[in-house]
């Protein structure tokens, strides 16, 4: 029995299935949801979701918002939100340069908005590279557990 998770932005919905687990950004640290979880609301900070079903990892970026937890259900309203595959990396490096390089010179009152540009790229630069070195979930013979002998 898994999760059933959704995830919209004011812009489209991104997501919708059935998941194994979700791990999201909350204001106070990490969220891990597994099917059963005790109902949650609360606000959503930036950074990475990454969700699993069986090997299979998904990673998505987001950027504020809230999540809505059920024991069977997931429900994620992101204020921004944008799957791994979707971010073209090349993009989000320049502007993580533009971000460093107007921190540079910003006067104090604009600061705090280039200091979110910056984080906003790191975390779309974070979430794209995972996609290209993902790797499948380890299998109990992986982890040199070996299954006993008959």
């Amino acid at each position: 029995m898994g999760l059933k998770l959704t995830i919209v932005s004011p812009e489209r919905e991104l997501y919708s299935g059935e998941v194994d687990l979700v791990v999201a950004p909350g204001i106070e640290g990490e969220l891990g949801i597994l099917p059963q979880h005790a109902p949650l609301i609360t606000q959503l900070d930036e950074g990475e979701l990454y969700t699993r079903t069986g090997q299979e990892e998904q990673y998505f970026a987001i950027h504020g918002g809230f999540i809505h937890v059920l024991p069977d259900r997931v429900t994620v309203l992101a204020d921004v939100a944008e799957r791994a595959e979707e971010i073209d990396i090349e993009r989000a490096e320049r502007a993580r340069e533009r971000a460093l390089e107007l921190l540079r010179s910003a006067p104090p009152e604009e600061r705090r908005l280039t200091e979110l540009a910056l984080r906003r790229s790191r975390i779309r630069l974070k979430v794209a590279r995972r996609r290209r070195r993902r790797r499948p979930t380890p299998t109990t013979m992986d982890e040199g557990l070996a299954a006993p002998e008959i």
